[in-house]
């Protein structure tokens, strides 16, 4: 009996690791122009998150500091009340798809644009280990036939779209 047990323990967990191994690393978009990626960006879906909770209606808005640096203003309400938090990026290579934000000095977290529109329009932000993703569109709304697109490119990617929220709208 232990065995049995033992055999099916081992059936169960190796194919965990298995998929763990068989993971890609996240890869990002070529190249981000900073001064067209500034301004405002309304979140379409995102991965929930603790620091998010009970947001609607937001938005990150990004502006270039002389410096290279980007302030960072993500704002929402919750409750019926505007919440900010504010931030500072910089780009970690000079691709600029790899940025590097922090809400709170001295600690920062991994900003990658994994998907970007031709024109700008759409933004997919994430992270290398996949546990954080926002769709993000320059309105409020995004086509269906856009979304289903980065849901297709975000699914080569390997990302967990089972987790994924809708917190604007696909039209």
């Amino acid at each position: 009996m232990k065995m049995i047990t033992a055999l099916v323990a081992l059936t169960l967990f190796v194919p965990a690791f298995a998929s763990a191994e068989d993971m890609r690393p996240v890869r990002t978009v070529p190249q981000v122009n900073l001064n067209r990626y500034m301004g405002k960006w309304f979140e379409i879906s995102s991965f929930p998150q603790s620091f998010q909770k009970g947001c609607t209606k937001t938005t990150a808005t990004y502006s270039l500091r002389s410096d290279g640096k980007v302030d960072v203003l993500n704002q929402c309400i919750v409750n019926g009340k505007l919440k900010n938090a504010k931030g500072v990026a910089y780009a970690a290579d000079n691709t600029n798809a790899k940025l590097r934000v922090s809400f709170f000095w001295p600690f920062y977290g991994n900003y990658w644009v994994v998907d970007l529109g031709r024109n700008y329009e759409f933004a997919v932000v994430g992270a290398p280990g996949r546990d954080y993703l926002w769709i993000l569109s320059r309105t409020p709304r995004m086509s269906k036939r856009v979304y289903e697109g980065i849901l297709q490119r975000l699914h080569e990617q390997q990302f967990d779209l089972s987790k994924l929220q809708m917190t604007g709208e696909v039209l």
